[in-house]
């Protein structure tokens, strides 16, 4: 995994004769996403969530340095009503719309998905869990809108930390 292109690496000298590295980042915008939020970015940023059974989309296009992402909770709500970015199909679709708005084209568009862990033991190792819904939404979302899916982490029995960089859609993950 990269780190962001904004990033320099410094390797000063040492008297001792070992030779540190040390990273040095100008000022990124730090955002936290909570549940049932989306996120776009025109400018570097860093954005970081956490995932058990939910799915965080990460978008972007490469050429503009522009991307989002959104952390949702359920799979599918209905489009009348207060549904809102809770649910994959309405969360995806925000985070579509908000990177039109702010200049990008669904055709040069690429995604990452994240999360879909199942958190609790007495749905383990059944194929129907909720993360397992949210993740089937992502991919099923991404692929009517032509998106392709260049890395996932998804699954598993543990949540995630994620920290998503949407101008050049670089992403760090933990495991928790």
């Amino acid at each position: 995994m990269k780190a962001p292109a904004d990033l320099q690496l410094r390797v000063p000298t040492s008297s001792a004769g070992l030779t540190e590295f040390r990273l040095e980042a100008p000022a990124l915008r730090s955002v936290y996403l909570h549940p049932g939020q989306v996120f776009v970015a025109t400018e570097p940023a860093a954005v970081t969530t956490i995932l058990g059974s939910c799915v965080a989309v990460c978008l972007w296009e490469p050429a503009l340095g522009i991307g989002g992402i959104n952390h949702y909770l359920l799979p599918a709500g209905s489009r009348a009503g207060s549904a809102g970015p809770r649910y994959g199909n309405i969360a995806i679709e925000q985070l579509l719309e908000r990177l039109e708005r702010a200049g990008t084209r669904r055709a040069h568009l690429q995604a990452k998905v994240f999360g879909g862990a199942c958190v609790l033991d007495a749905m383990r190792g059944k194929e129907n869990h909720l993360g397992a819904k949210n993740v089937e939404i992502a991919r099923f979302a991404l692929a009517g809108a032509g998106i392709p899916v260049v890395a996932s982490d998804v699954g598993g029995g543990r949540g995630r930390k994620l920290i998503f960089y949407p101008h050049d859609g670089s992403a760090l993950i933990k495991l928790l």
